[in-house]
């Protein structure tokens, strides 16, 4: 038995310590180096870009990046199998899900949308809006995309 291991069994060490000390060292991803990606078309309406995508390693399971949207732009309707995080970080956007009404977020804003609840973000008509969107994957996938939010669904 290791030493570290026969301190947590004696009290000497909390287990959290202990593990700590033999996890792997922490990485940083500096701004700026990865090139941004543009939103696909079938995902997104509008001008959208992705920066900063980052995955945990196993046995994490977490995803996600920063979104940034022009006036106008939106995700498509879609859900998430273990649910999204997301932080707005600049400007105006909007959020619904599935037969609820359309709800403003502004910076600072906090959202959760819970697993498989069908939904929707993006910038609001007048302002663009930036997130940081957090996902976990569940076998894998992180997000199940539908059809796009018509103009009339957008506007109302």
């Amino acid at each position: 038995m290791s030493a570290k291991i026969l301190a947590v069994v004696a009290g000497l060490m909390p287990a959290a310590e202990a593990i700590a000390q033999t996890s792997q060292p922490v990485t940083v991803q500096r701004a700026g180096s990865q090139p941004p990606s543009v939103g696909a078309a079938q995902n997104f309406t509008g001008a959208v870009r992705v920066d900063g995508r980052f995955q945990g390693s196993a046995p994490a399971r977490i995803s996600g990046g920063t979104v940034t949207f022009e006036p106008g732009a939106r995700t498509a309707w879609h859900t998430h199998p273990l649910g999204q995080t997301l932080i707005v970080t600049a400007g105006v956007g909007l959020v619904q899900h599935w037969g609820g009404p359309i709800q403003e977020i502004k910076p600072g804003d906090t959202v959760w949308i819970p697993p498989g609840v069908k939904h929707w973000h993006g910038a609001s008509v007048a302002s663009g809006m930036t997130h940081v969107a957090i996902s976990e994957a569940l076998d894998g996938k992180t997000v199940d995309w539908l059809e796009h939010v018509s103009d009339e669904q957008y506007k109302r």
